[in-house]
């Protein structure tokens, strides 16, 4: 699910940066549809405009939302495959370790 919603976040944050940058500064479209502005249709430089802002605030407002989401994903304690398998119960018994043995040396006598 999170690898999901990443997925998603990256696909979103692609989308706005091409609308963004499909926008004028001024406020006007990059020339879309071409001609007919004193038509006030989709395709008009003022309906492109209007368009693309709306395009990107929507954008922008599942950014945000999928934001949200990945930090509540990631704020949750989960457990991956290799945490069940150690935590699962084993049915072979565990032993303790044996110490290993000494090394045999020159024996030395102890000063008394």
């Amino acid at each position: 699910m999170y690898a999901l919603v990443l997925f998603l976040e990256l696909v979103i944050a692609v989308a706005m940066v091409v609308f963004v940058l499909l926008q004028r500064s001024e406020g006007g479209a990059l020339g879309m549809g071409g001609g007919g502005s004193g038509m006030g249709g989709l395709f008009s430089p003022r309906g492109a405009a209007d368009t693309l802002t709306r395009t990107t605030t929507i954008l922008g407002a599942l950014f945000f939302v999928a934001c949200i989401g990945l930090n509540l994903m990631a704020k949750q304690p989960t457990q991956s495959g290799a945490d069940r398998l150690l935590s699962a119960p084993s049915s072979v018994p565990v032993r303790a370790p044996v110490a290993p043995p000494q090394p045999a040396g020159p024996q030395v006598p102890k000063p008394q």
